[in-house]
């Protein structure tokens, strides 16, 4: 029986086994990786499996829209984007506070755009104001306001939750609650959440905000 030292002495990268590695990327395209030596060659593969393997994007659109308030909707920019939606809803405003979204009939709707990105030390606190103001603006002409960011999941969900807190005077997990509820979908981010426990509204008993209707 050889010691260690030996096997190591009478080692050869030459008596190593070609490995073979397949590899699906993305897109679905199959190669083949084998290493010989210290060199990779890449071949496609031709036998390509019955099914692909590789990243499947959804293309489906989610209008799903969550009813907070008879003048309050929370939805995604699908939503905000399918006029057929927003006739269904008798939407008369929108509040976008996603990033990168364009609004897509400025001359059907009156509209306010705040670019807010979906990072946890977003300070979302600082945009509750005048969010709640646009919405508070929609309620006084009876109009119908839909809140939505890219996916109607953090941010305009944040949004509704801050306005529910400060207009109605709501706790945390009471608002959480409603808006949930409205949108099972709605998740804010970490940072948000925190955000949101910590915020305590100033001149809540406003005498718009204390009906719940």
């Amino acid at each position: 029986m050889q010691s260690l030292a030996q096997e190591i002495k009478s080692f050869s990268k030459t008596n190593l086994r070609k490995q073979c590695t397949r590899v699906t990327t993305l897109s679905g395209r199959r190669i083949i990786e084998t290493w010989k030596g210290s060199t990779v060659h890449v071949v496609e593969d031709t036998v390509q499996s019955g099914t692909a393997c590789g990243y499947v994007q959804d293309n489906s659109w989610d209008l799903q829209v969550g009813f907070v308030k008879p003048y309050l909707l929370l939805g995604s920019q699908d939503a905000a984007h399918d006029f057929g939606t927003l006739r269904k809803y008798k939407v008369t405003h929108i509040l976008n506070v996603a990033y990168g979204v364009e609004n897509a009939f400025p001359e059907l709707f009156i509209y306010k755009t705040l670019s807010i990105l979906d990072l946890p030390d977003t300070d979302i606190l600082s945009y509750l104001q005048e969010c709640s103001e646009f919405i508070d603006q929609a309620k006084a002409e009876k109009g119908i306001v839909l809140v939505h960011c890219n996916t109607g999941v953090s941010r305009s969900a944040s949004v509704v939750i801050g306005y529910l807190m400060s207009r109605d005077g709501r706790g945390f997990d009471d608002a959480c609650a409603v808006v949930k509820s409205a949108r099972p979908a709605s998740c804010p981010n970490p940072g948000f959440l925190q955000q949101l426990k910590n915020f305590r509204p100033q001149g809540d008993k406003q005498a718009n905000g204390l009906d719940h209707a």
